[in-house]
Parts: C-alpha cells; structure tokens; sequence
C-alpha cells in the first residue's frame, strides 16, 4: 500500500478504527456468550439435581435403593458426558465408585464445583447433601456433566467472531480506500486541470464550479495567487519593456554624439561639450537605475523603518526649503494649511513632498500658486498638493502613479522627466502602510497621500509661506478657495 496516498491512509485509518471497535464487540460478545452458556449449563445441571433428589426420596432402605440406583444408571449416557454420583461413608450407598476415585473435585459440599479424570477431561458439578433417613445414612448426590461440548462451543465461537471480524476489518478498509477514492476525486480533478497551466496563457483559473464545499477556500485562494503572479508577470513585462525603453533613449543619445563626434578630428571644445551632453546622459540613467532600485524595495514588501512621531507641517516646510530657488524661478507661491502627526520616516516622507511639489512645477500653470493642505480623516492622515493645471482624465488619473507614465509626453518638462516621480510617491506611501490618489476638477489637480493618524490635533491657524530666499520678493497670486 502506498502510504503517501491519502486515499491509502484514509482506507487504514477506516481499517485500524474498525480493529479497535470490532475487537471490543467481539470479546465482549465472547464473553456474554460464554456467559450464556456456562448459565445454561449451571441451569440444567439444577434441573437434574432436583429430578434426582425427588427420586431419593422414598430411597430410605436397601430395596428402594436399588430402584434408585437402576434409575440413576438408566439416566447416565454411555458416552461418559453425564454423570449422577453418590457419595457416602456407606460403600452400599455409594454410585459412581469409580468416578469418585479417579476424579480429583474441586468444590464444597454444596453448590457448584470442578472435576478433572485423568485424561484431562472437566466436569461441572452440582452437589447436595440429603440427611440420614431410614437406614440410609447422610449422601452426597453430585451430578457431574461434561464440559467437552461447551469448551468445543466456545471454540467455535472465538474463531466465528475472529474471522468474522478480520473480514469486517477487510471491508471496512477496502470500502473506506474506495469512498476515499471518490471523495478524492475533485481533488484529482484539479490536479489534472492545474497541469495545464502555463505561461503562455496567465489568464487560466483553476475550476470553481460543482466542488465540495471543503475545496472552495483552497481554490479560491489558489486562483487569487495565480492572479497575484499573473498581475507580477505583467508588471515585470511591463517593468523590463519600460526600462529598456527608457534606457534607450539617453544611451541612443550617447552612442549618436560619440560616432559623430568621432566621425572627424574635434577640437578640445568640441570634445568637452560631448562630453558634458554624454554625463548628462549618464546622471539621467543613473537616476533611474537609483529609483528603479528604490522602487524593488517596496515591491518586495519592506516596510519604512526608523519611524519618528513627527508634526507633517513641520517636514513639509523643510523639505519644501529645498525647491525655493526652483519654485521662485518658476514664480510659484507654496501656501501649507493644516497640520497632524504621523509616524514616518522622515527621509521618504521628505522626498514624497519634494516629487509631488516638482510634479505640480512642471505640469502646474506658470506664476500661480502650490497649496499643500494636511488633514485628518478618521484614523489618516492626507498630505495633498493642489494647483492649476490643464484637466486630466479619467483613464490619465489611473494611470498617474504608473511607472514611467505620462499622462501628455508633450507637456512641460516632460523630457526632463523620466516617469518615476509619482511612482515613487506611491511606494512611499506603500512602504508606510498608506495610500496614493489624484482628482482632476474645476481646473485644479490635486495629488497627494494618506498615513496612518497618530494623534489629533487642534486645527491651526493658515498660513501662507512665500517659497523665497531672504532678500527675494517673488510673485504672489490671489489665493484660490478651497
């Protein structure tokens, strides 16, 4: 038998619990039968005791002592498996000598006994004592039957039940492996539609239709890990055609400015110029190899570590400081309302804001204004950025937290942009256990994330921070409503 096979362990497990339970039916149906038997026995050895005792009665002479005798001798089968004894100090008085002799009794006086003849034939025996009547003193009448057909009765029945039970104990398990068998049979199922699965098609599913009720988690669980492997197989397609597309294009430059530059003898100007467009090149690729590097950290499920309690208006200021020369070419104003606490890391959260305050630059309308508003919503907190900017779709706002995605290549800056910035805003909020989300409305887009809040805080007051440098007036446009 295979023991790996469940339908096998099933069919003995059925086999070994039939053991145990037709093992105590059979000894305690061995028992209540050999019970029945020996009270049997007990019962008809009484019988003829007392049909014995009745003919003794009238026995209180030497002539009805006879009779008796004749009469028990005419009871006594010449087969030896019954015996009508008398035991007496009176020799005259004395049936069955022989028997008597050679039999060694294990008993009382009165009641039930044991007798065993020398060629190892038992007896039970039944003895009662009559007084002395007449001229016949004190007996002993002992009737004496033979347990052979008892013994031979109990044999029988041990070997009944033992092979009885042995092939009770063969159906059970056969019958068990047989239901196991069929109630494997969804199982096998899926086993055999799970084979055809392959790469070259993702989109196949395990069977849900017509299971039992006990597989339906199980499958279930399977078809969301293969739609989980299949939406990763696809992001790595994605992943690997976005790459190499990206990198295409600064290394295409690169090799094109080199064979030309090569093509004749260049001045040490010349050169140097080559030079400089090819490391801008290269800055370029080793930006994305560095964002593409952070973005795996989130993929494979880290989580921010070093998280501080920290005021989100304060860490917005600071990290905004670092755009003021950028913000004050461009003629923006940043405006910040609001303020939460919130467990983060302070680096990540600081280069969430630095992209989505650079996202709003390059795609917002020229001297207006960058309004960052921090609220509490439940058991979160949203950091969102808003400004004017030309409308976005629906299918384009899906799609904004894509990798390498642009929702208008022709829009500004986006030869500067390589499409990771808001993709690495979401891993981000990914890695602190938050979310991403982007509207389009009333010519305003916002952009922004949620944390989880830690604790409240009183509203503050608004405040309006110019992004300018000391000694710097930049431009200041009427504050849009909220």
């Amino acid at each position: 038998m295979n023991t790996r096979s469940i339908a096998a362990r099933l069919g003995l497990m059925f086999g070994l619990a039939a053991t145990v339970v037709l093992a105590v039916l059979a000894v305690s149906l061995f028992l209540f039968q050999s019970y029945e038997l020996q009270r049997h026995n007990r019962d008809q050895l009484n019988a003829r005791l007392v049909i014995v005792e009745r003919l003794s009665a009238r026995a209180n002479d030497g002539e009805h002592w006879a009779y008796f005798r004749d009469k028990l001798a005419d009871f006594t089968p010449e087969d030896g498996s019954l015996y009508f004894l008398v035991e007496s100090d009176d020799p005259r008085y004395r049936v069955g000598k022989t028997f008597l002799d050679q039999a060694e009794f294990d008993g009382h006086a009165e009641g039930f006994g044991n007798a065993v003849l020398p060629n190892g034939q038992r007896y039970l025996t039944l003895s009662h004592t009559l007084p002395a009547a007449g001229e016949r003193p004190a007996v002993q009448l002992i009737v004496a039957e033979g347990q052979r057909s008892i013994e031979s009765a109990e044999w029988l029945l041990a070997v009944g039940i033992v092979v009885l039970s042995l092939v009770a104990i063969a159906a059970v398990s056969t019958l068990g492996w047989w239901i196991a068998r069929r109630g494997l049979a969804p199982v096998d199922r899926l086993s055999a539609y799970a084979r055809r699965l392959d790469a070259r098609d993702l989109t196949l599913r395990l069977p849900a239709d017509n299971l039992p009720t006990e597989l339906d988690g199980m499958v279930m669980s399977l078809n969301e890990a293969l739609a989980r492997l299949q939406r990763a197989y696809e992001q790595l397609n994605a992943f690997n055609a976005d790459v190499a597309h990206e990198l295409r294009t600064p290394l295409g430059n690169m090799i094109g400015e080199t064979q030309v530059t090569l093509a004749r003898a260049r001045s040490a100007d010349a050169l140097e110029t080559t030079l400089q467009s090819n490391l801008e090149e290269l800055e370029r690729l080793r930006a994305i190899v560095n964002s593409m590097l952070f973005l795996a950290r989130a993929d494979r499920g880290e989580s921010a570590r070093d998280l501080v309690d920290v005021s989100l208006r304060e860490e917005t200021t600071k990290a905004a400081e670092f755009m003021d020369m950028v913000m004050e070419d461009a003629g923006m104003v940043l405006q910040v309302e609001g303020d939460a606490r919130a467990r983060v890391e302070g680096s990540l959260y600081a280069r969430a804001i630095t992209n989505l305050l650079d996202n709003a630059l390059r795609h917002g309308e020229p001297g207006g204004s960058i309004e960052v508003f921090i609220a509490e919503t439940g058991d979160t907190v949203s950091v969102t950025v808003r400004n004017r900017a030309k409308p976005i779709t629906r299918e384009a706002l899906d799609h904004l937290f894509d990798r390498f995605y642009r929702a208008d290549p022709s829009r500004t800056g986006s030869d500067q942009s390589h499409g990771l910035g808001l993709a690495i805003v979401k891993a981000i909020a990914q890695l602190h256990g938050g979310t991403v989300f982007a509207m389009s409305e009333g010519g305003y887009v916002s952009v922004g994330l949620r944390l989880p809040r830690v604790a409240v805080l009183g509203q503050p007051a608004r405040v309006e921070r110019p992004a300018t440098r000391p000694g710097r007036s930049p431009k200041v446009s009427p504050q849009p409503s909220a």
